[in-house]
C-alpha cells in the first residue's frame, strides 16, 4: 500500500502519534486508507445533501476493510454565480480543485480516493486529479434536482431564466415570474435538465469511472445511499486487482464518452471538460474527433432544455447503461474498456435495457442520425467553436444575419432588456474567453432573455465566452482564438453579415478577403487590469479549443 511507506516501522512513530491525535485505532492504521472527496458546502443546492452522500461512502469503504478519511473540495454554483463578476470564477475552480485534490492525497499518502461531486466545475476538476494521481478512484456524485412543476408542466433552471425573458417582454406579470421562482428548483441536487452538471455526472459512467447510476438517480432518492455505500465498497475491490484511473480512462474509454455525449445531447462544456481530463491522461482530444464522432452517432435524447424531459425520467428509462446498448447495436462502442465495477462496458450493459422509447429514442428511430454537439469553423472561428445543435430550432440550422457587437456580457444583456435585439440580428458578445474575461462566463442570462423574449428563431448569438447547458437555440461558443488572443471575432463590426451553417460545420464572417486581412492586420486586442488568481489565471490558460487547460 502506498501508505505503507508512512503508518509502519520505528522511523514513522511520529505519523502514527499524529494518526493517533485523530483517533484512529491500531487496527484502523493497518487497513488500506481511503481518501473521500467531499464537495460539501451549503450555498450550492447540488452540494448541500453531499454529507448524507459522504457518511455512505464512508460507511462502504469500512464494511469492505478500508479506513475512510474525509477531506474536501471547493464547488461554485454556476446558477448564483451566473450574469456578474462571480461567474469569472466559476471556470477557473476546474484547475483549484484539482490542484488542491492532488495536494492533498500526495500529501497524506492515501491509497485511493472516491471523489464526491456533483456541480458543473467540480466533476471535471476531480476527474483531472483522479488522472494524475492515479491511484484506484471511484466517483459518486450528489445526484440530479427532480424537476418542478408550474401550470402543470415540468420546470427546470432554465425555465426561470427564460421567465425573466419573458417578464422583460410583459408576457408574464411579477406574480408569475414569482411562482416560477418558488417552484424551479423544488429539492437538492444539480439542475434537473441536460445542463452542465449532469452531462459530466452521466459521461463520468460513460468513461467508466462511475456505478451506475451516478449521472441518473435523484439526489433525494434513498437509492443513492446504497450507490454510495457501494461505491465505497467497490474502491477497495479496485485496490485489491489494481485498478487504476489510467487503466479506466484510455483513448477508447474517451471516444466512449464522446460518443455518448453525441447521443445524449450534453452540454457544449463537455467540449471543454473532456479534453481537459484527456489532457491529465496524456491523450488529446481536438474538436474535429468530436464533429467525426457526430458524424455518425444519432441523437438519442432530448431532455431539457432541447426538450420536455429530464434526468428522472432518463433514469427511470434505464439511464447512461441503456443508451450505451443502443448505441451497441450500431457498433459505435468500444465494449472491451475496463471501468471501475471491474468488469468491461460490454459486460456491464449488456442488460441495461430501454425502458421508454420516448426518452431514449431505439437506434433505428433517432431524433437526429447525427450527434447533438456540433463544432464550427470558418475565417471567423479558424481554430474551431461549439453549438449545441439538439437545442437549436430547425429554422435556425442556417442562418445568415446583421452583427450587433458587445464587448461584455453586460452590455449585451442591456441592448437586449431595452428591445435593441431585432429579428435578423447576430448577437457577437467578444472579450468573454478564457484569457479575455479572464474565465470565460456562461452567457445563460443574454440567450435565455432572448428565448423569453420570443426571438429564438430570428436572433443567434455567438460569443469567444460559453454558454451554461441550460442554454437553447442557435448559439456558438467557445469562439476560437477568442478576441484577447487576436482572434478575428474581434475585428467584427456593426452590421457585418455572419452566415451559421450548422449541418455544414461552417461560421464565416462575410466580407472580402482584402478587407479580412486588412482588419486583421490593424487590431490590437483591447487588454484589463488585473489582480489575484485572475491574473495568474489569464496568463496561463490555453484556448477554448484546447480545454481551457492551463499551461
Amino acid at each position: 500500500m502506498k501508505s505503507d511507506k508512512i503508518k509502519f516501522g520505528p522511523q514513522n512513530a511520529p505519523h502514527r502519534a499524529l494518526y493517533h491525535a485523530l483517533g484512529f485505532t491500531d487496527e484502523e492504521i493497518k487497513r488500506p486508507m481511503v481518501g473521500i472527496v467531499s464537495s460539501y458546502n451549503e450555498i450550492v443546492p447540488g452540494h448541500m445533501n453531499i454529507d448524507k452522500i459522504v457518511e455512505a461512502v464512508k460507511i462502504g469503504v469500512a464494511m469492505a476493510g478500508g479506513n475512510p478519511v474525509v477531506f474536501p473540495a471547493i464547488a461554485v454554483c454556476d446558477g448564483i454565480a451566473m450574469g456578474h463578476t462571480g461567474m469569472k470564477y466559476s471556470l477557473v475552480t476546474r484547475d483549484l480543485i484539482a490542484d488542491s485534490t492532488e495536494a492533498m492525497a500526495l500529501a497524506h499518502g492515501f491509497d485511493a480516493l472516491v471523489m464526491v461531486p456533483n456541480c458543473d466545475k467540480n466533476v471535471p476538476g476531480l476527474l483531472m486529479a483522479a488522472a494524475r494521481l492515479n491511484i484506484p478512484t471511484v466517483f459518486v456524485s450528489g445526484g440530479p434536482m427532480l424537476a418542478g412543476h408550474v401550470d402543470g408542466h415540468k420546470t427546470s433552471f432554465s425555465s426561470i431564466s427564460e421567465a425573466v425573458g419573458e417578464f422583460n417582454a410583459g408576457k408574464i406579470d411579477l406574480e408569475k415570474l414569482h411562482e416560477y421562482e418558488c417552484k424551479t428548483c423544488p429539492t437538492c441536487g444539480s439542475c434537473s435538465g441536460m445542463y452542465t452538471a449532469n452531462s459530466m455526472n452521466c459521461l463520468t459512467e460513460a468513461l467508466g469511472m462511475g456505478l451506475r447510476g451516478n449521472g441518473t438517480i435523484p439526489a433525494v432518492y434513498s437509492r443513492r445511499i446504497e450507490l454510495a455505500k457501494h461505491a465505497g465498497m467497490k474502491v477497495m475491490e479496485l485496490i485489491e486487482r489494481n485498478i487504476r484511473p489510467r487503466d479506466i480512462m484510455t483513448e477508447a474509454a474517451f471516444m466512449n464518452a464522446l460518443t455518448v455525449d453525441m447521443a445524449l445531447g450534453c452540454s457544449t462544456n463537455s467540449m471543454l471538460h473532456l479534453p481537459a481530463i484527456a489532457h491529465e491522461c496524456g491523450i488529446e482530444i481536438n474538436l474535429d474527433i468530436a464533429n467525426s464522432i457526430s458524424s455518425k452517432t444519432p441523437n438519442l435524447c432530448h431532455l431539457a432544455p432541447a426538450g420536455r424531459t429530464y434526468v428522472e425520467e432518463l433514469d427511470e428509462a434505464g439511464g447512461v447503461w441503456a443508451i450505451m446498448n443502443e448505441l451497441s447495436k450500431k457498433n459505435l462502442l468500444n465494449l472491451d474498456c475496463m471501468t471501475v465495477t471491474g468488469a468491461t462496458v460490454g459486460e456491464n450493459i449488456k442488460n441495461a435495457y430501454n425502458l421508454d422509447p420516448e426518452v431514449i429514442r431505439p437506434i433505428e428511430n433517432p431524433f437526429s442520425e447525427t450527434g447533438g454537439i456540433a463544432v464550427l469553423r470558418g475565417n471567423l472561428a479558424p481554430e474551431g467553436c461549439v453549438v449545441k445543435r439538439s437545442a437549436v430550432s430547425p429554422k435556425m440550422l442556417k442562418y445568415e444575419g446583421k452583427a450587433r457587437v458587445y464587448d461584455c456580457e453586460e452590455d449585451a444583456q442591456a441592448a437586449i432588456n431595452a428591445g435593441d435585439i431585432k429579428p435578423g440580428d447576430v448577437v457577437v458578445i467578444r472579450y468573454e474567453g478564457p484569457k479575455g474575461g479572464p474565465g470565460m462566463r456562461e452567457m445563460l442570462n443574454p440567450t435565455s432573455a432572448i428565448m423569453g423574449m420570443g426571438l429564438g428563431e430570428s436572433v443567434a448569438l455567438i460569443t469567444d465566452g460559453r454558454f451554461s447547458g441550460a442554454t437553447r437555440g442557435a448559439c456558438v461558443g467557445h469562439i476560437s482564438p477568442e478576441a484577447a488572443s487576436g482572434g478575428p471575432i474581434g475585428i467584427v463590426k456593426e452590421g457585418d453579415i455572419i452566415s451559421i451553417d450548422i449541418p455544414g460545420n461552417k461560421i464565416e464572417l462575410k466580407i472580402s478577403e482584402e478587407e479580412y486581412n486588412s482588419r486583421m492586420a490593424a487590431f490590437v486586442p483591447k487588454t484589463k487590469e488585473l489582480s489575484g488568481y485572475l491574473k495568474r489565471y489569464a496568463a496561463l490558460v490555453s484556448s477554448g479549443a484546447k480545454g481551457a487547460i492551463l499551461n
